[in-house]
Parts: structure tokens; C-alpha cells; sequence
């Protein structure tokens, strides 16, 4: 059976931070590597600052991968503001596919997001002359299949529009929830969407009482995510995107909480694999 490994490479959300009372959990924004045993290939999910280690991984471990599939859950800056810093993509050898999926995108030309994002007045290097090839896809189909691998989408609560993402490889499945708002209860979709999955990777970035004061933030509470995954079945959940103001000791003493609640849940830290 196919072995999938998926490691964080970045945990925080909202913006990078650099202090010693933040190492455990980590302080670059949101960057997700998933690793098939079967075939030596990597896949990405999200640009945060992350994605500067997840390279040079890339060129020490998967230096004959040729082509690095990298998708985006939304393009708010903390998920996007790593490109720049991607070694693979200066490698004129490589090739970066860059892909979105999802009904409801409002941002369908991936390409000018990211020619933006490095143009001369914010960065010394443009999207054309960084050396790799790069190809841009968007559709709006909610489900891929390609070979052994399925990919689902769905559409979430967040401003300018998220998407969650089911990944089904030879009948293990890990389920991506990152920046989504589920409002005054769960939302079923959410649940559906997650149900049975081996591993679920839900944000939780607030505290219940936190939460009330950031309505319309478009993120979700601890106990939020413990509900769905509770309420889908799931075999393992693991918390992210945490709130650049908690810091390691206020998430350790949090996970012992939510353990206590569902033993089967885990705060990510920046580094840290999980087998599937």
C-alpha cells in the first residue's frame, strides 16, 4: 500500500515570527510537503515562508524530481510570500506547476498573481527570469483524477474565498482545511468532506473566546476543528496555522487540552512528518 508522509514546513499564519519563545512550534507561514514512498515524489501545498526549507530539502533529497507541483489553498500573502525564496525555481532544469482548484475562484490568471508578487518594485528578481519553467493551471472542477490520485476541492468561508482539499491515493485519504470560517456552527460540507480520512489537517488559529472578536476573520477555533474531526470519523487530526501571538507554551498547555478531548490530535510543528 502506498505510503504518503506529510511534513510542515511551515505552521504560523498571518505573518512570519522570528523569537526564541516560538521555536518548538515554528515561525514561518503556512507550507505543507507531501512525500509518496512509491514513486520519490514530492507535492506542495501553499507558499509561505516555509517553502525557503522545503526547497533546499528538494535539492539535497529529490534532486531528480524534474517537475514540482506546487498547490494553493487561497493567495493571501502568508500563503504565496515564499515563492521568491524557492531554490528549484532558479534551476533552468525544473519545471514549476503552479495549479489551484475549486468553483468560485476569484482569482483565475494564477500567472499575473505571481508576476505581481515579484515585480522589480518589490523584489530584485521577476517571475521570467527566475530560471525554471513555469506553468499555471486553474480549473474549476471540484474533483482531479490523475493515475492512482484522486484530488477534491471544496469551496470555504474566507475573504476573497479559500479551498479545502481531499487527497485519495491507493484508499488512504488526508484532508487539508486550512483558512476557513465555519460561522455559528460547523459546517456540514466541511464535515462530509472530511469524513473517514486518515489524517485531517484543520487551522486553528483561536481560542473559542478569541474567536468571538474576530468574526469575519475567516478562521476557526480549537474546538472547532476537534468538532469536525469528532463529527467525520477521522483518524488523526493535526491543528495549524497557529495565531502569531501564541507562543510554545501557550500551545503546549492547548494540545494537552484538546488531548484530553481527542486523543488522537496534534498541534503541528514547523519540521514535524506524519506517516499515512
Amino acid at each position: 500500500m502506498t505510503k504518503v508522509t506529510t511534513t510542515f514546513y511551515g505552521t504560523r499564519g498571518s505573518i512570519p515570527i522570528c523569537d526564541p519563545d516560538y521555536f518548538e512550534f515554528g515561525g514561518n507561514t503556512t507550507c505543507i510537503g507531501f512525500h509518496r514512498h512509491d514513486t520519490g515524489s514530492i507535492g506542495i501545498l501553499d507558499a509561505g515562508t516555509g517553502i525557503r526549507a522545503l526547497g533546499k530539502h528538494i535539492n539535497k533529497e529529490f534532486s531528480e524530481q524534474k517537475e514540482i507541483g506546487i498547490f494553493f489553498s487561497h493567495f493571501h500573502w502568508d500563503h504565496i510570500q515564499g515563492l521568491p525564496f524557492f531554490d528549484p525555481a532558479y534551476n533552468p532544469n525544473r519545471v514549476i506547476n503552479i495549479g489551484a482548484v475549486g468553483e468560485g475562484g476569484k482569482f483565475t490568471d494564477l500567472r499575473t498573481i505571481f508576476k505581481n508578487l515579484m515585480l522589480e518594485e518589490y523584489f530584485p528578481i521577476q517571475l521570467e527570469n527566475m530560471g525554471a519553467k513555469f506553468n499555471f493551471d486553474f480549473t474549476e472542477a471540484d474533483v482531479l483524477e490523475e493515475e492512482d490520485v484522486v484530488l477534491k476541492a471544496i469551496k470555504q468561508n474566507h475573504p476573497g474565498v479559500s479551498w479545502g482539499y481531499r487527497i485519495e491515493v491507493d484508499n488512504r485519504s488526508i484532508v487539508i482545511c486550512t483558512d476557513l470560517e465555519h460561522g455559528n456552527s460547523i459546517n456540514e460540507d466541511i464535515v462530509d468532506f472530511a469524513r473517514g480520512a486518515d489524517l485531517l489537517i484543520h487551522e486553528a488559529q483561536y481560542t473559542d473566546k478569541e474567536l468571538l472578536t474576530h468574526k469575519g476573520w475567516g478562521h476557526s477555533s480549537f474546538n472547532q476543528a476537534i468538532e469536525v474531526a469528532e463529527r467525520a470519523s477521522v483518524k488523526m487530526l493535526a491543528m495549524t496555522h497557529h495565531d502569531p501571538d501564541h507562543d510554545d507554551e501557550f500551545l503546549r498547555n492547548i494540545e494537552k487540552q484538546c488531548q484530553d478531548r481527542f486523543k488522537d490530535c496534534i498541534l503541528a510543528r514547523e519540521g514535524m512528518s506524519i506517516e499515512v
